[in-house]
């Protein structure tokens, strides 16, 4: 059970990392260069990479709210990229 649980968490961490991406692709911000402000002792997260490499050219891609991108960043307590992420949508509004 307690092996399900990890999985299906590394599973949803992964799913959250994607829409990470994407949202940023959408919005023409990078996504590697904004991880690397909010966490600068992590470069190079694996996951971010994997994920980089299932986003798709914005064209191709549905639209993702704002509010979406903050919910999950939130709720895996990425509240240092929450934060930059709410910067970026400051900025893009003026």
């Amino acid at each position: 059970m307690e092996e399900r649980v990890i999985e299906s968490y590394k599973s949803d961490e992964k799913m959250m990392i994607l829409v990470y991406a994407q949202w940023c692709i959408n919005n023409g911000i990078d996504p590697v260069n904004l991880y690397g402000k909010a966490y600068p002792d992590q470069l190079k997260n694996q996951a971010l990479v994997e994920a980089m490499e299932l986003t798709v050219p914005k064209e191709e891609s549905e639209e993702i709210p704002n509010q979406t991108v903050l919910n999950v960043l939130q709720l895996f307590g990425n509240d240092d990229l929450a934060f930059l992420v709410q910067e970026q949508i400051d900025q893009q509004k003026r």
